[in-house]
């Protein structure tokens, strides 16, 4: 299997593959990410009990057509695209290195597993610093009011971070990400083997195949990020802090210093389930990513290898 880092291929391969499945996922997902981080943000409960800017999925996605347009739905899809070409290029990129370092240490079968996590952890820990103010400009501009906005565009976004915050606004929220990050990625790929490995063995197929791909990534990713999704839900909040202003009718805007500050206060203030405020778009969007992300890494690779041919 190509994701396991364990051909001879050039790491330039795995680079480009990489940034070709960031780019057409994101593409394809971005509108289940616009709604998530919508959901993330808002104080008020997602509920149709609820007076609430947002109640639903749907409700979320006509609200946003009707009073944005269509194409707001895809709102930030500059810098998250750059997010996601770089992201994918460092993250597989590194992944395949560490891999194919680690064969020197890494023989018995039973630590196979470990290594795919350690890479993983690692190679997402990469991506993630190296792509992340691609990240804070795309929630910047998700998360400003249609009808006051703040910024015109991301380099709007960039010039006015750095006047105002300094370089270090578009590092707020890392350090969750990277708690987040490490367990999140590591255990895609850790799944990701596992359940090709199982369907390999089921259907007694050689090699892996995009249904294989599709399904064992959709997994892989469903189950990952619910296990670390309160760290994604802060990440989200601190990276609006400072943003006041972007936030006019929105509902009340979330305040908080730190990580942990962020987690009590929204346990404590919205109740424990609101550590999963947008989960269930979360959950949606790791399992058609996640798929995707793999299924179209895999088959790019395949394609470079034969074009060199």
């Amino acid at each position: 299997m190509v994701t396991r880092g364990a051909g001879n291929e050039p790491s330039s391969d795995h680079a480009v593959a990489g940034a070709v499945s960031g780019f057409v996922t994101r593409l394809i997902c971005q509108p289940i990410d616009v709604i998530k981080i919508r959901f993330q943000l808002q104080v008020e409960p997602i509920s149709h009990e609820h007076a609430s800017k947002y109640r639903s999925i749907l409700q979320a996605t006509r609200t946003i057509i009707n009073e944005e347009g269509v194409f707001a739905l895809w709102k930030g899809h500059v810098p998250a695209q750059l997010l996601s070409i770089v992201y994918g290029m460092a993250q597989f990129y590194s992944y395949n290195k560490i891999m194919k370092s680690s064969r020197s240490f890494v023989t018995p079968d039973h630590w196979q597993n470990s290594a795919h996590f350690v890479a993983g952890a690692m190679a997402g820990c990469i991506a993630t610093i190296v792509s992340f103010p691609f990240d804070t400009v795309r929630t910047r501009l998700v998360a400003q009011a249609h009808h006051q906005p703040v910024y015109k565009g991301f380099i709007s976004v960039y010039s006015s971070i750095l006047k105002a915050e300094s370089p270090r606004g578009f590092y707020r929220g890392l350090s969750p990400t990277l708690i987040q990050i490490a367990p999140h990625t590591g255990l895609q790929f850790v799944f990701y083997s596992l359940l090709t490995d199982f369907y390999r063995s089921f259907s007694e197929e050689s090699s892996t195949t995009v249904p294989n791909s599709l399904i064992a990534g959709s997994a892989a990713g469903l189950l990952s990020k619910t296990a670390v999704y309160p760290f994604d839900l802060a990440r989200k909040r601190l990276q609006i802090q400072g943003f006041e202003h972007g936030r006019t009718g929105f509902g009340k805007f979330f305040s908080c210093r730190g990580l942990m500050d962020c987690l009590v206060k929204t346990a404590r203030d919205e109740g424990l389930r609101a550590l999963f405020k947008g989960l269930l778009p979360s959950q949606l969007k790791a399992a058609a990513t996640t798929a995707l992300h793999f299924t179209f890494y895999e088959q790019a690779l395949v394609l470079i290898q034969h074009l060199r041919v």
